[in-house]
């Protein structure tokens, strides 16, 4: 696909269905946490949770993105190296790590700044010039976000670990979008990039796992909660939402697309309170309302280049 075609697809597309389909995305992401909680109850491993969920996904990206093996350049293969790093394995293992060393509340509240530092990287790269209302939006959605996580409990703790790895997650994130806009900008297809991710993801966690003291424990993959969620987690959650939150990114930019990320607590307290019977508070339900105006204000400013 050449960035011509990309254009033409992409002026074909109205641009509110892309929102829509972000915040679709963003509402199986904040899903993921129950799943994975499962899936370390039963015995498994941060970094084998993300092996397996990135092996399924790369096993089903293989039968549509067979376009081309390499990118056109070394550099532009370091890129991608890079991209399946930080949106890969390095986010996954440091967010999933945090959760051992730090409370549930401040990797959820923290993993939020995961917006801000996009639209601040974004601004250093490309020097952009941010309008008051981007930025107030988004500081007003991360504001609802806090109120959400915090659920009625006004006690913030403190684990330095657990915090730091939670920053470094986000800090990755923030990273993953930009060289999505640096890759789609040299005319990669949104489904290479991403085969290339999981590629990429795959292979260092593969590298990390012989060291972690952590087995692939295969006879754990009979039991029907391990490989439900794990399927939930490759197919949709991995390879459906990858690909398409790639194509996102290209539509409306890297700032938007990490805005909603600020519903990702939001759906993670629904999920909870049907699945795991937690309690929901009016503080949260304010907190989600604050958000959702803070992307809607942050949506319709964007960025002026």
């Amino acid at each position: 696909m050449t960035k011509l075609d990309c254009v033409r697809h992409t002026d074909k597309t109205p641009l509110w269905r892309y929102h829509v389909v972000a915040l679709l995305t963003a509402c199986v992401w904040s899903t993921t946490f129950v799943s994975t909680k499962v899936l370390i109850l039963a015995g498994l491993s941060p970094e084998n949770i993300f092996f397996y969920r990135f092996f399924i996904a790369y096993v089903l990206i293989l039968f549509i993105a067979r376009d081309r093996l390499f990118a056109k350049s070394a550099k532009d293969e370091l890129l991608l190296f890079f991209a399946g790093l930080t949106g890969g394995s390095l986010y996954f293992f440091t967010e999933n790590t945090a959760l051992r060393f730090t409370y549930a509340t401040n990797v959820s509240i923290l993993i939020s700044t995961t917006p801000l530092l996009t639209i601040a990287l974004s601004a250093l790269i490309y020097r952009q010039k941010l309008s008051k209302n981007m930025i107030g939006g988004s500081l007003l959605a991360l504001a609802g976000v806090v109120l959400v996580v915090l659920n009625g409990d006004t006690s913030f703790h403190v684990a330095p670990v657990g915090d730091i790895l939670t920053i470094i997650a986000a800090l990755c994130w923030a990273v993953y979008s930009i060289l999505m806009k640096v890759l789609i900008k040299r005319g990669y297809s949104t489904l290479f990039i991403t085969r290339k991710v999981f590629f990429y993801g795959l292979l260092t966690i593969a590298l990390y796992i012989p060291f972690s003291g952590h087995g692939l424990d295969l006879h754990l993959l009979y039991r029907p909660e391990v490989y439900g969620n794990l399927l939930f987690l490759g197919v949709l959650a991995s390879f459906v939402c990858f690909a398409v939150w790639n194509r996102v990114i290209k539509a409306i930019g890297p700032d938007k697309a990490s805005n909603y990320i600020y519903f990702n607590p939001i759906g993670t307290i629904i999920t909870a309170v049907i699945f795991l019977h937690e309690p929901l508070s009016v503080m949260a339900i304010i907190g989600a309302a604050i958000t959702i105006i803070g992307v809607i204000i942050a949506e319709k400013s964007g960025s002026k280049q």
